[in-house]
This record gives structure tokens, C-alpha cells and sequence, in this order.
């Protein structure tokens, strides 16, 4: 072949790969591989060979319009290949079942597919390491339940997705692997009319490796793995894109989307700034998880093959590709463009008088003497009582309360209010992710 598989599938933009001329283009060169291994085994000779090799083409065209005729594509593609081959295309297919150029073609589409998912996972990596590590001492409120609870930093909330990213980042490449298999075995896979040897020398020609035991198809669970995968690696990136909504709301705004010079929010409210990426990335991330049950029932053919899965396939497996390929770029430039409000995180830490440091209060009048039971009811009374009011503060509440002042000096009082403790050991985490 004229150039290598992988620069001639890995395109720019992931749609270039789910083409109609790419996806005959790798049937083209599964056959030409397969003639490759017949002539190099001494069952083609060398000078049929030259004429495919020189003459072997196709048009897409022309493929549908005898398609329209025969109803079968593969066939359909051999005819119009052969219509350029001449006399030498009768070697052409010798031995083998249309599921071997088909599944064996799209293996290389759903391997070209993972490399460039991979390509924009570690975009999305490097852009959220970034942002953690400018962000590790920015204070702000730790969540649960949506409601207040301790302090964290925004860069030990972006550390958990990084971390996540990573590991999303292991999952493509392990599926990138698991999904480059081929087959070369014939009508119902028993190597009947072909030497195994084929199917050997075929696949190491296209960087695959033979499937361990195929029927007249590759086992759909390879590709129920590779929906489900996509589907995963999406749902972290709607996990990252929720966070980022909620942290956007007006009575939050902690973070915030880039806005553009000239960007409108609402056709009727001049003031609204919405976060439209991260909403749209939730939603594509709906139709991803959507088609996981199609691709698990996929893997239930009758006997040694159907094509029940051929239909679904056509459209799920571009579609999971291209579409979590674009939300990837799309979160990535989310992350490259967040704006961060550290004064905002402080002011959401602070309401009603530092209420979230109150485990830091029960802990130091228990190390004081008090029992817990009563530590809790104590620290909880004035909790709910600066919570409970307007302007309610509730190191004020402390500070007026005998049974806090008389174990704890003002000194010690205000060091439960600090956020250095919530910080000492986050060292670990940035040392584990090399922040």
C-alpha cells in the first residue's frame, strides 16, 4: 500500500473517518492485504499482484448505482473494483466472506476512531492540569447534598476529574488495542477455502491481530465494549459539565463560562449569561449513554452470524464517535476558557459566620474536656441559629456563648476558623498526579 493505515485514517476531524470513501477505502485495503498474504503464500502470482496493485480503485458512485441493482454493497464494490482490475480481479475475495472485509475494514475505522478520541482526551488533560495547578490554593466550599460542608480548593475539585480524565485516557487505549482485530476465515469462520495463514499475514499488514475464535462476524461484545467505553468517557465529561453549571448559577457564580465579545444570552434578558457548551455537552452525553442498549442487545446474532446489528451499526458507531469527539474539544476549550472567581468562593465560604468550620469547633471542645454528645449539641444550637436568620453569624453566636468561651481562648477559637488544615495534606493528592 502507498502509505501507512494509520496516517491514512487518522484525518484532522473524526468525520473524515465515517466517510463512505473511507469505509471502502479500508475494504480496498483489506483485499489488497489479503491478496498481499495469497501471493506471498504462492497462491497468486506475482504478476496479478502488480496489476492489482496498480489497478485496484473504486468509486462511491458508481458503487451505489450497482448496489441499487444487486442489493448487496460488498458485492456491489467488487464489481466496480474488478471494473479496474481487469482479467486479475478473479483473485481478488478468493476465500472469503463479505464480514471479513466488513468487519475486518471497520476494526481499522474504530481503531483510526480511538487514537484521535485518545489525541483529544490527553487536550482535555493537559487543560485541566493547568487549571489545577493554578487553582490548588484557591479556597472554596466542599459540597454534599448540594449543601455546605467543609472547605476544599477549586484545584482539589479540578484534581478529581483530572484523575478521572487519566484513567479515561488508560480505558481508549485499552480499547483502542482490544477493538484492532480482524478476520480472514471464511464463510462461517472454519478457514474452509482459506489458509489461516492468510488471515495472519492480512491482519499484521493492517496492525491488527486476528480474532481468537470468529464466526462469520467478529463477536459483537468487542463492539459493545467500545459503545459502552465511549459512553462512559461521555458521561464523565456531563459529570464535569453539571459541576460547572451548578457553579455558574447566579447565587453561586464561582465559575463562570467564557462569554464572547458580541455573544448573546436570551433573545428577551439582555443580562443573561448562559453556560451553553456545558449544557450542550449534558445533552450529547444522553444520546451516547442512549446507544449502549443497542449495541449490548447487538451481540445477540442468531446461530453463526445475522444482520440485525449491521443497521444499528451504521448509524451508532459513527455517530458515538464523532459526537464524543467533538464534546472532548468542546470541554476542553470549557476548561481553557473558565473564568474562576476566588472572591466569590469566599464569600459562598463565609455565609452566616463561617458555619462550615463547625466540625473544627466540636473537635476542639471535645480536646477541651467536653463530651461529644455535649460538644454537638452545642456547636449544632449555634449553627442553626446562624443559619436560621438573616445576616446570622455564627462565630459571633461562639464567641457569646459561655459554654464555647469558657474552653476555648479567642486564639483557639479563631483557629478553627482557618482552612490550613483542610490544605496541610493535599500534597498527597497533587504528588499522586504530578501537579
Amino acid at each position: 500500500m502507498s502509505e501507512p493505515l494509520i496516517e491514512r485514517y487518522t484525518l484532522p476531524e473524526m468525520g473524515n473517518i465515517w466517510t463512505d470513501r473511507a469505509k471502502y477505502q479500508t475494504w480496498l485495503d483489506v483485499e489488497i492485504a489479503a491478496c498481499e498474504a495469497n501471493c506471498r503464500l504462492g497462491k497468486l502470482p506475482e504478476s496479478a499482484m502488480q496489476q492489482i496493485r496498480q489497478k485496484a480503485a473504486f468509486e462511491p458512485k458508481r458503487i451505489l448505482e450497482i448496489e441499487a441493482e444487486v442489493r448487496h454493497d460488498v458485492i456491489a464494490f467488487l464489481t466496480n473494483v474488478n471494473e479496474h482490475v481487469g482479467d486479475a480481479g478473479r483473485f481478488i475475495h478468493v476465500g472469503m466472506t463479505s464480514s471479513d472485509v466488513l468487519d475486518t475494514g471497520l476494526a481499522l475505522q474504530l481503531k483510526a476512531s480511538a487514537k484521535l478520541l485518545i489525541k483529544e482526551t490527553k487536550k482535555l488533560e493537559d487543560a485541566i492540569r493547568t487549571l489545577a495547578k493554578r487553582n490548588k490554593e484557591t479556597v472554596m466550599i466542599g459540597r454534599s447534598h448540594a449543601i455546605h460542608g467543609e472547605p476544599i480548593t477549586f484545584g482539589f475539585k479540578l484534581a478529581g476529574w483530572l484523575a478521572e480524565t487519566v484513567r479515561n485516557a488508560e480505558r481508549l487505549a485499552r480499547l483502542e488495542k482490544d477493538i484492532s482485530v480482524g478476520q480472514i476465515s471464511g464463510a462461517m469462520g472454519t478457514y474452509a477455502n482459506t489458509d489461516p495463514e492468510v488471515e495472519k499475514l492480512t491482519c499484521e499488514s493492517l496492525g491488527l491481530h486476528p480474532d481468537t475464535a470468529s464466526t462469520q462476524v467478529i463477536s459483537r461484545d468487542r463492539h459493545a465494549d467500545y459503545v459502552q467505553t465511549l459512553a462512559l468517557v461521555g458521561t464523565s465529561l456531563d459529570r464535569f459539565a453539571t459541576e460547572i453549571r451548578n457553579l455558574q448559577r447566579t447565587d453561586v457564580l464561582e465559575v463562570e463560562e467564557s462569554f464572547a465579545k458580541g455573544q448573546k444570552g436570551s433573545s428577551a434578558m439582555p443580562h443573561k449569561r448562559n453556560p451553553i457548551r456545558s449544557e450542550r455537552i449534558s445533552g450529547l452525553a444522553r444520546v451516547l449513554r442512549s446507544y449502549v442498549v443497542a449495541a449490548l442487545e447487538n451481540m445477540v446474532l442468531w446461530h453463526e452470524r445475522d444482520i440485525s446489528h449491521s443497521s444499528i451499526e451504521r448509524m451508532m458507531l459513527p455517530d458515538i464517535s464523532v459526537t464524543l469527539h467533538f464534546m472532548l474539544h468542546e470541554m476542553t476549550e470549557v476548561i481553557n476558557g473558565l473564568g474562576v472567581y476566588p472572591s466569590n468562593m469566599l464569600r459562598n465560604l463565609n455565609l452566616y459566620g463561617g458555619v462550615v468550620f463547625s466540625q473544627r469547633v466540636l473537635l476542639s471542645l471535645v480536646e477541651s474536656g467536653m463530651s461529644r454528645e455535649d460538644a454537638y449539641r452545642v456547636v449544632q444550637v449555634n449553627a442553626h441559629s446562624a443559619w436560621n436568620q438573616e445576616g446570622g453569624d455564627f462565630r459571633s453566636n461562639l464567641g457569646s456563648d459561655p459554654e464555647v468561651t469558657n474552653r476555648l481562648t479567642t486564639e483557639q477559637l479563631d483557629d478553627c476558623f482557618s482552612t490550613e488544615i483542610h490544605q496541610a495534606n493535599l500534597n498527597v493528592i497533587w504528588e499522586r498526579l504530578g501537579i
